[in-house]
């Protein structure tokens, strides 16, 4: 089965990878078309399956995140730990323009899923590999998550601290997404090179390589010698008009006044043109060291005024700013929809009526509309006899536990 036409409408894709962010690479894919097989182990599938169910995400009786990083797939239950099952993996392999792995390397070893094995039997395939913290050094077999690998390892977490406050829990899934992509990059270049040289490629990104070049631009400074400001709070920051307030209402926005002009023009704005002229204003020298006064004022100022007029008045004067949205203002921004960041299933299915888009856009080229993303086994006997797999071969493998059917589990 082909998806409908676009860019990668005759690319073939075998996702071997669980949870977030190698799944998510290949999702990219699919919005283009390509045919993406997920293989899962029988019984409970991809762990990333009941995620949904565990606090602190959004309580549902839908599966919702299955939906967003699997829709458009086919799913095989396959048992990788039985020694039958190669078979079946080497025909998938043979098959497959793009495999995507997330296996620790000691695991990918020992499954014969390592990118020098699979190239033995497919040299055209583009071998993609995510890892938790890289595939060489000490701790190349750790498991790592984005919580862990891309945010606490990478100095995210310490950085986005508030004064002494603990480090904060960052979104679920909001690493996994930003590698997933890079991930995606890396497949395209893969195969970019192989339509120069005719050769498959191993391509690879990992978590903590993810996060380093999230935080790089504070990272680089401290490879080469720059002087880190001490911890700050939101009361005491190093700029007071790269901070956070809150309005009348109990709202907060995120100033990013940050030359030298923006301060004059917030100023004028918030009707406290006297601060332009005030010694301890009149340079951004100045108001770094005085960053603390500043702050004092601009927090009584925008505590006289709801958000809608700060708003309307930061709009008019074109003062850079950001609402700190709230969950109903999210789901129902027209701007994501206008763009078709948010968009609708192709066919609603289990209460799930939206997802959100992948970030890749190209002009002139339509995704493909987002399908229902795959029971577990839902697709075994078809892939299997897609493959080449005789009736009996194909009764055998399921009566042996090898390849388990739909089980109508989402």
């Amino acid at each position: 089965m082909k998806n409908p036409e676009s860019v990668f409408s005759d690319l073939k894709v075998v996702d071997f990878a669980s949870y977030i962010a190698g799944p998510a690479a290949a999702t990219i894919l699919s919005d283009f078309g390509a045919t993406v097989i997920k293989v899962e182990p029988p019984g409970s599938g991809d762990a990333y399956r009941q995620l949904y169910t565990l606090p602190p995400n959004p309580i549902s009786e839908h599966n919702y995140a299955w939906q967003l990083t699997n829709r458009n797939k086919r799913s095989i239950a396959l048992n990788l730990k039985d020694p039958s099952a190669q078979d079946v993996v080497a025909r998938l392999i043979k098959w497959a323009d793009v495999v995507v792995s997330n296996f620790p390397p000691q695991v990918g070893e020992r499954l014969g899923l390592t990118y020098e094995k699979v190239a033995t039997l497919n040299s055209r395939v583009v071998y993609a590999e995510i890892t938790g913290y890289g595939t060489n050094g000490p701790e190349a077999n750790k498991p790592g998550f984005d919580i862990t690998a891309y945010w606490a390892r990478t100095g995210l977490m310490q950085m986005m601290r508030d004064g002494d406050s603990p480090p904060a829990l960052p979104l679920p899934g909001s690493g996994d997404h930003s590698v997933a992509t890079t991930l995606y990059s890396a497949i395209v270049t893969g195969l970019y090179r192989r339509e120069k040289t005719g050769k498959g490629s191993h391509v690879s990104t990992s978590l903590i390589a993810g996060g380093a070049w999230a935080a790089a631009a504070w990272i680089e400074g401290g490879l080469n010698g720059a002087k880190f400001y001490g911890r700050s709070s939101r009361k005491t920051p190093p700029n007071a008009l790269l901070n956070t307030y809150r309005t009348a209402d109990d709202r907060w926005l995120v100033l990013v006044a940050a030359q030298g002009k923006d301060w004059q023009i917030l100023a004028n704005a918030m009707q406290l043109q006297t601060l332009i002229d005030d010694p301890r204003f009149a340079s951004s020298r100045a108001r770094a060291t005085n960053a603390g006064a500043l702050v004092e004022i601009l927090d009584a100022h925008f505590a006289k005024q709801p958000l809608s007029y700060w708003k309307r008045t930061f709009d008019e004067a074109r003062v850079i700013y950001g609402v700190v949205q709230i969950a109903d203002e999210i789901v129902n921004d027209r701007q994501m929809y206008e763009n078709d960041v948010f968009v609708p299933l192709a066919e609603p299915s289990d209460g799930v009526t939206h997802t959100v888009s992948s970030p890749v856009q190209i002009a002139g080229v339509s995704k493909v509309a987002p399908g229902r993303a795959p029971h577990l086994g839902e697709h075994s006997h078809d892939v299997l006899h897609e493959l080449g797999f005789a009736p009996e071969e194909i009764t055998s493998l399921f009566s042996n536990g090898v390849v388990a059917k739909h089980n109508n589990e989402a």
